[in-house]
């Protein structure tokens, strides 16, 4: 039996138990108290396996489709679709893959995945375990969004960035929120390296633990930073509903253009999404 489905069966056989939250004391930019907020969460709420191949059932999932012009973006270089060139669900695992193709004037393509009108939430751990693509010009991310993002436009909905990878840098990750006074190119920003370990071979945990006026961010079992109010230059937008996007970008202002050396296509893996109520 593989992981991925080792690890199913232990949840399965635990998913009415709460759910005990470690604490891992960790030097950190943003707080430096040695004491960190945690919690304890219910079984999930949200528990997307993708163990039906086929396309990302539609129940949870939609999608983004076109470029940056579509008022989104960040100068990225990629036409986001829906087909399944660029993305579907097989063998277990959600793929979102990045082609270089020429498509509707864009020269690639890949998609992007978003939860809004599905499912949102206040509060809460949520989490995936993935495997990123690699190479200059590859971005992925696993991020939220103010679900209120339609009568109260970015950054004023808030955006938390749970993990932003540069497809050059395959041993880092970051983590970010945008609120208003603090976003674009001006986030309150962690980066975690994972030392010996790479983004690209091995599966890894990406996840927050938020509430009330703290956002924990981890690593597989590292909490390597927390956010509060008092950490931000603006406003704590982080009080409501937020929806989950998952996408692949090509190039773009965050990791910078593919170049002669990056190899097309460019896949990365999600063996499962997860999201848990806190417990009070």
């Amino acid at each position: 039996m593989d992981k991925k489905h080792t690890y199913y069966n232990a949840m399965k056989s635990s998913i009415l138990k709460p759910i005990a939250v470690l604490l891992f004391f960790v030097v950190c930019s943003c707080n430096t108290d040695e004491t960190q907020t945690v919690a304890n969460f219910t079984a999930p709420v949200l528990l997307e396996e993708f163990n039906q191949d086929g396309a990302p059932n539609s129940d949870i999932w939609g999608y983004d489709i076109g470029t940056g012009e579509n008022g989104w973006g960040n100068n990225e270089l990629q036409y986001y679709t829906d087909r399944t060139e660029n993305v579907k669900v097989e063998n277990g695992y959600l793929l979102i893959t990045a082609n270089e193709e020429s498509f509707n004037g864009s020269s690639y393509t890949s998609a992007r995945l978003v939860t809004q009108g599905n499912f949102d939430q206040k509060y809460g751990r949520f989490e995936a375990r993935m495997r990123l693509p690699f190479g200059q010009g590859m971005w992925p991310a696993f991020w939220l969004l103010g679900s209120d993002i339609d009568s109260n436009p970015w950054p004023f909905c808030g955006e938390i960035d749970i993990m932003e990878n540069r497809g050059s840098e395959p041993t880092l990750v970051s983590s970010a929120v945008h609120g208003p006074g603090y976003s674009g190119g001006n986030p309150v920003l962690k980066r975690y390296d994972l030392g010996n370990e790479r983004v690209d071979t091995d599966f890894h945990i990406y996840g927050i633990e938020w509430g009330p006026e703290y956002i924990n961010f981890y690593v597989d079992d590292v909490l390597y930073n927390q956010i509060t109010p008092d950490d931000v230059p603006g406003e704590w937008v982080y009080d409501h509903p937020f929806f989950i996007i998952i996408n692949l970008a090509v190039g773009g202002n965050f990791g910078g253009n593919p170049n002669s050396e990056t190899v097309f296509p460019q896949t990365m893996l999600i063996d499962y999404v997860r999201v848990y109520e806190q417990q009070y």
